[in-house]
């Protein structure tokens, strides 16, 4: 578990940190993950790097034997977490699917901003972060996960993500460390 270097032009991408997503019960408090995240998007804003909020508002359609969603959100189910400090410079991404790209402009979004690198950082590790990862990965992006700032409803899902999943997807290290990286580039 060591990023190496992180890109000149690298993006931040936090996922599902919304309020119908962070009251869930996870594995590792969410509370903590906003915090994280919230800590690794002030050190890119500082540095001029773009920061993406992501936000899931529906589903793929199609049959599963996983339980679905059922019943009516509340109104503020897709808000995103006020801790994050969004800005007018942040991208915002409203998905439908599991992953960030698919179905989203965020390919575009990146590359417009001459994006090489991504963090990821969110909820859940092994859905909404692993999907964005591996899609970036088949994108060309170099990966980092911020595994101190992602987590899961399923512990054992989380951790396979992050022992098995994300290191053959790029690199993953705390938050702090990633921060650290920024202040050498």
């Amino acid at each position: 578990m060591t990023a190496t270097v992180l890109d000149p032009t690298t993006a931040l991408i936090l996922v599902d940190l919304q309020k119908g997503i962070t009251a869930l019960p996870t594995a590792h408090p969410s509370q903590e993950i906003v915090e994280r995240s919230a800590a690794l998007a002030a050190a890119f804003r500082e540095r001029g790097l773009p920061v993406v909020l992501v936000r899931v508002t529906g589903g793929a359609p199609g049959r599963t034997e996983g339980p679905a969603r059922g019943g009516d959100v509340p109104a503020d189910w897709a808000d995103l977490e006020p801790e994050l400090g969004r800005t007018d410079t942040d991208v915002v991404v409203t998905k439908h699917q599991w992953g960030a790209f698919y179905g989203t402009d965020l390919d575009l979004q990146l590359r417009r901003r001459g994006v090489t690198q991504v963090v990821l950082a969110g909820i859940a590790t092994s859905i909404g972060v692993e999907s964005t990862a591996r899609a970036a990965h088949e994108h060309g992006y170099h990966v980092t996960v911020a595994v101190d700032a992602v987590t899961d409803m399923d512990a054992d899902a989380h951790r396979n993500s992050v022992e098995k999943i994300f290191p053959r997807l790029g690199e993953t290290d705390t938050a702090e460390a990633i921060t650290e990286l920024l202040g050498r580039g």
